[in-house]
């Protein structure tokens, strides 16, 4: 297994954990947009760069935010 600065290039860092942030806010739909792609899937902290307890709490976040119908579960065509 390659190391973080190895072959694979530099590891994303958290942008929650930059911006000391304790709770994701799940009425904060323009800062939950970054992390769903364009079918409306939940990105992976593979490509948000994501440190595990935030994309946990984004993962959450997200769900409630469809669950409110502040974000759809999938984009129209």
């Amino acid at each position: 297994r390659p190391a973080p600065g190895g072959p694979g290039g530099r590891r994303k860092s958290c942008h929650f954990c930059k911006d000391k942030v304790a709770e994701v806010d799940y009425k904060n739909v323009n800062q939950l947009r970054r992390y769903i792609s364009e079918k409306g899937k939940i990105r992976n902290r593979r490509i948000t760069g994501a440190c595990r307890r935030h994309q946990r709490q984004v993962a959450v976040a997200v769900k409630r935010a469809r669950e409110m119908a502040l974000l759809p579960y999938v984009e129209p065509r």
